[in-house]
């Protein structure tokens, strides 16, 4: 034989093979197409297979009906996988899927001897998506990815049951990798056997809210073949979404919500309550809503505890005033990730609860794009010789940052002193009171002027420059409780000063941009938006929440003597925030938070020592003042 006919691999599909280090392609095998480093549209979304399987979650039966649990598992990718291509997987798993049931929230009034009065409302929808309706069809599957939709354990078409993010969820889309990977038994409608033999073995997570908290989930696992997440607006730990040190909370814009009335909302399986009921009740019954403490309960939904086990690449994106999933979910999760050297990347935006695609549509596909090629085809994007952190500090204004918290930023205490002031010297200073109530929002007493017997306010005088806050600030206060059952110290930094700011919404620019191909009922097509903004006097930029009876550890509820002093500390939500030249810094400290905290009966007495009280800001370029 000549040698040049041994070559049965054409030139092209080596260099392919080269830049992606995937397996060099037969001569009549389709190939992926990749130009300046990049993957290339050049396959059919119109002409995609779709096919469905049922991956059997092997080990786990938490309908207890004697079978092994199964996940219903869309499949979309180019016809050419049925020639040999093979490609890796984009993967979204999701309880919402096939929507949510009408749901009560539980009380958060409370009756004199600390229990919820039974007033119930119902639970507003939460997000629910169609397969295959966002953009990652469009954009990806024509690059050469596969995408794979997961319905999750009690949802849709699935057996099982959703429990809140407990570890039977986490099996289900682990078990869709292990299929992937050939380590794991799927089937069609049928019931016939199916493999996936069109798959590299190698996964991206990606998802927004839940959808997002799943590949943390997995990621923890240390599952072979997931090798890269991306966790928007994601949970790290379920105790940090309905409670707080100690204390039950609410996740933003939903008063009453728990582990319960969440997993009986996406319980849309065949026989749900038949089959799901008990479990159900059995969480109702052990989240406790009176004492809010960690518990084992919470320690199984605790992804901070196997982080160390997360083996894939990380890309997080967060809103900073997302107070749904409120920013510590991704600080917690950021910081560990860090601490072991996890390669990872950061968006935060000024947004809240929300999609990146929906904010910075151009910006995001370009990032996403370097990443999943990268990380799923190994091509060198130089996504990762990019700066690690993207963060918008006002609406549209992003910069890049060699990481995140912005380096630098040190930890500065101001001192509560006498006449309500903040400073960076501490004064002697009397004793200040306020009386708890639970009729006025935080917003409210932020917003009162001058002295108000239901809070205590401190603040700077006007800045002489700009203040950088990057991090997770906290507070330590010198109080006392007495003539009352509130249980709670609510402390607020807030912004004073007349600016516009994003107001939570989103605004067309009448722009239309088509970034993928489209299909019947989906152009690819997207309207350009921004966030909307208000003039507004101030702002609160950050909160945060203590139980006083959690005071040494949120596992432990321990009485305090009525009028006895404690030092009380805590943290705040992480922030990254601007305090222009000319505002105030204030320091405003409540007891009940109406829209996040139980409502005790008010009344309670909380006397303060400013002296021996003091916030602690993690400043990029402390200024003195």
């Amino acid at each position: 034989m000549h040698p040049r006919k041994a070559l049965a691999v054409p030139l092209a599909a080596i260099l392919v093979a080269a830049l992606t280090g995937t397996t060099p392609a037969a001569a009549d095998t389709p190939a992926i197409k990749v130009e300046n480093n990049a993957t290339q549209p050049v396959f059919s979304r119109a002409d995609a297979i779709k096919q469905t399987v049922f991956v059997e979650v092997a080990g786990t039966d938490s309908d207890n009906d004697g079978a092994p649990d199964r996940v219903a598992v869309d499949i979309l990718r180019p016809k050419e996988t049925d020639q040999g291509l093979k490609v890796p997987v984009i993967m979204e798993a999701s309880p919402y899927y096939a929507g949510g049931n009408d749901v009560a929230n539980h009380p958060v009034d409370v009756d004199e001897n600390g229990n919820p009065l039974p007033t119930l409302r119902a639970l507003a929808n939460k997000l629910a998506a169609e397969p295959f309706d966002g953009y990652y069809d469009n954009y990806f599957l024509p690059r050469g990815y596969a995408i794979v939709l997961v319905e999750n354990l009690g949802s849709g078409r699935a057996t099982g049951c959703p429990t809140s993010g407990d570890r039977n969820e986490t099996a289900g889309p682990k078990a869709a990798i292990d299929w992937l990977n050939g380590r794991a038994k799927a089937f069609d409608a049928a019931g016939d056997p199916v493999e996936a033999t069109w798959s590299t073995g190698k996964v991206g997570m990606i998802g927004v809210s839940y959808n997002g908290t799943l590949p943390n989930a997995v990621a923890a696992t240390g599952v072979e073949g997931l090798e890269t997440i991306v966790p928007i607006a994601a949970i790290s730990s379920w105790y940090d979404y309905y409670r707080a040190n100690g204390g039950v909370l609410a996740p933003g814009g939903f008063q009453g919500e728990d582990l319960d009335v969440l997993a009986k909302y996406v319980l849309t399986r065949e026989n749900g309550q038949e089959a799901c009921g008990a479990l159900m009740d059995q969480i109702t019954a052990t989240q406790d809503r009176i004492t809010g403490d960690y518990s084992p309960v919470w320690d199984a939904r605790n992804y901070m505890n196997d982080v160390g086990k997360v083996k894939a690449s990380v890309f997080v994106v967060h809103g900073l005033n997302d107070w749904n999933v409120k920013t510590k979910q991704f600080a917690q999760w950021w910081y560990a990730l860090a601490k072991r050297h996890v390669p990872r990347k950061i968006w935060l935006h000024q947004g809240t609860h929300m999609n990146p695609f929906s904010l910075r549509t151009v910006e995001w596909l370009r990032q996403l794009h370097g990443w999943f090629d990268h990380w799923l085809y190994d091509i060198d994007s130089g996504i990762m010789r990019e700066p690690q952190a993207d963060v918008e500090i006002a609406a549209g204004q992003w910069a890049q940052h060699r990481s995140w918290p912005l380096p630098g930023a040190t930890a500065v205490p101001l001192h509560l002193g006498s006449g309500q002031r903040l400073g960076l010297i501490p004064r002697p200073s009397a004793k200040e009171s306020f009386v708890d109530q639970k009729a006025r929002t935080a917003e409210q007493l932020v917003e009162a002027t001058g002295a108000d017997p239901n809070r205590l306010a401190y603040t700077t005088g006007e800045l002489p420059a700009d203040v950088r806050v990057s991090g997770t600030p906290t507070v330590s206060v010198r109080a006392s409780f007495k003539n009352g059952a509130s249980p709670y110290l609510t402390a607020l930094l807030v912004d004073y000063g007349t600016d516009v700011r994003p107001n939570g919404t989103l605004l067309s620019t009448g722009q239309t941009y088509c970034y993928g191909q489209g299909v019947p009922g989906d152009t690819g097509c997207t309207t350009l938006r921004v966030l909307g903004t208000a003039a507004t006097p101030y702002k609160i930029v950050t909160r945060g929440w203590l139980d006083v009876r959690n005071r040494h550890r949120p596992d432990r509820t321990e009485p305090l003597r009525p009028g006895k002093e404690y030092t009380f500390t805590w943290d705040f939500q992480p922030t990254d925030y601007l305090f222009k030249k000319g505002h105030r810094l204030g320091l405003v400290i409540i007891s009940t938070d109406y829209d996040y905290t139980l409502r005790y009966p008010p009344g309670t007495e909380i006397t303060v020592s400013p002296g021996h009280s003091s916030l602690r800001l993690p400043m990029v370029t402390p200024s003195r003042w």
